[in-house]
């Protein structure tokens, strides 16, 4: 069977530019797959970036089954596992890696504007087995924690953050053991590069630096191909990861959303969100909220999420260190410029959200007081933003005073500031409505989707997908979905284990 026969998904032939970077960089080995694999859920819109029409009839949807567990080979014969290395809770953990993930290889993109610019995507297989970087781990991946990064990867792109996606979702009854006996699944997700400060740090604390030097070249060359130019390459890219690691925990806060493994392993070095283990959106707020278990110090809460990011490029620069020609000072200007991009681009995420992208004096002060007035009454932190629209120009929803009863006084008087300052120039509940999304992936939603999938039902899924792809619509079919969850239902509370 040839090549291209092997390959019926659709995918054009691979590249894996890693391989330029030597033996050193990864392993070349294919996955263990799983037996019986069953085609769960397709993104359309990650599809259609690398070309594919999701599968319509049952041929296709066992031919992707089978693909997309690793039961074939792609058409090469290899897949990749990478080394990286990484410091864990501000602990030096050594050499990590892809311990259960394939890299199938680096696939054009037919239409480059529907990747951020970059011509390719790269396709990864998460779950697929041992590799030698597995540790004590079994290199699988269960249908629960699957399922999760599944919904959340594309719900943060349509949330308009930079993430990466989601192309299917298959399983298995191969039995895996957690904390209980669970279904083994593969979720297969894609990005222009998988690439993370760890992988900097491995070359850099190993002592490897002619490799150190090799990944610095082959990065900039692949995707900061302006800052060979300068005249300290390694500083000027320095400078592009804090910019855009800064934009997107700005992005995380104003949304709500709590990473909740902040480790240099899982900071991309193009600022997208990587690696879904134990995350959270936050419901009624708690600043001081994370939804890591293994987080005892709140290391990673919302609260401290930008201060998490800032301290992982501090160990960049000190990756890197062996290849900067700059001085100190020069090195601490650009990690100091961290925490001005962060409360700009924070500020400016608040501002529209609360209908106010037009800044004026005194508005930074109205934000402020709105995050404290949502911290004392614990308020709901979507659901009070996307119903704050509905009073520029009307009374206010029941539901939305009900979430500030604990502090009615305080809110009213807030209010009527805020309604002053909408009259003076405000964007109006429109604009406010295309920046609050009326849905979000709340655990309580997660965990019914979860429900049902481990009973063999998906339909709840597909739907919950459904609505996540359209969270600033008002559709009344997903009225549901936008409901907080019940008051005796639980925050996430969630162990790396999966």
């Amino acid at each position: 069977m040839d090549a291209r026969t092997q390959w019926e998904v659709g995918l054009a032939l691979p590249r894996q530019p890693m391989r330029a970077l030597g033996p050193e960089f990864y392993t070349e080995l294919i996955p263990q797959g799983l037996p019986q694999p069953s085609l769960r859920l397709v993104s359309v819109d990650a599809a259609r970036l690398l070309g594919l029409h999701a599968p319509c009839d049952a041929v296709a949807r066992a031919e992707w089954a089978e693909v997309f567990a690793g039961n074939r080979s792609g058409p090469d014969g290899t897949t990749l596992a990478t080394v990286y290395a990484g410091h864990q809770f501000g602990n030096w953990a050594g050499q990590l890696g892809d311990g259960r993930a394939h890299l199938l290889g680096s696939f054009a993109a037919p239409d480059a504007t529907q990747n951020s610019g970059h011509d390719a995507w790269e396709v990864q297989l998460k779950g697929s087995g041992r590799t030698p970087y597995s540790r004590f781990g079994d290199g699988r991946a269960v249908l629960r924690s699957s399922l999760r990064e599944f919904l959340c990867s594309e719900a943060m792109w349509h949330l308009g953050i930079p993430t990466t996606r989601a192309l299917c979702l298959v399983d298995s009854p191969l039995a895996v053991q957690r904390e209980r006996v669970e279904r083994a699944a593969i979720v297969t997700r894609l990005a222009p590069s998988f690439v993370r400060v760890g992988h900097f740090e491995h070359f850099a604390h190993s002592g490897q630096h002619d490799s150190l030097r090799r990944l610095l070249h082959w990065w900039i060359e692949h995707f900061e191909p302006d800052c060979a130019a300068a005249d300290d390459p390694a500083l000027a890219l320095m400078q592009r990861v804090v910019q855009r690691s800064a934009e997107l925990v700005a992005a995380w806060q104003a949304v709500g959303f709590v990473h909740g493994v902040l480790n240099t392993d899982n900071l991309s070095m193009l600022g997208w969100t990587l690696d879904y283990g134990p995350f959270g959106f936050v419901d009624a707020f708690d600043p001081d909220y994370t939804p890591n278990t293994s987080d005892r110090d709140g290391r990673y809460s919302w609260r401290n999420q930008p201060a998490a990011v800032h301290w992982n490029l501090h160990a960049l620069a000190a990756a890197l260190r062996p290849l900067l020609h700059a001085d100190a000072t020069s090195v601490r200007a650009v990690l100091d410029s961290f925490g001005d991009r962060f409360e700009h681009a924070w500020r400016r995420r608040i501002a529209a959200r609360l209908g106010l992208s037009r800044t004026r004096p005194g508005d930074d002060e109205l934000a402020r007081g709105w995050i404290e007035l949502l911290r004392r009454a614990r308020a709901d932190w979507t659901l009070s933003f996307r119903l704050l629209g509905q009073t520029v120009d009307g009374a206010v929803p029941h539901a939305l005073r009900a979430q500030f009863a604990a502090c009615e006084p305080e809110f009213d008087s807030w209010l009527q500031r805020w309604r002053a300052r909408q009259r003076a120039g405000g964007d109006g509940r429109a604009a406010m409505d295309r920046v609050n999304p009326r849905i979000v992936l709340r655990h309580h939603l997660a965990q019914d989707a979860i429900a049902a999938a481990e009973r063999g039902d998906f339909a709840p899924a597909q739907n919950l997908l459904d609505a996540l792809r359209a969270p600033f619509a008002d559709t009344p079919a997903h009225a549901a979905l936008a409901a907080p969850p019940p008051a005796d239902a639980p925050p996430a509370a969630l162990s790396c284990s999966s």
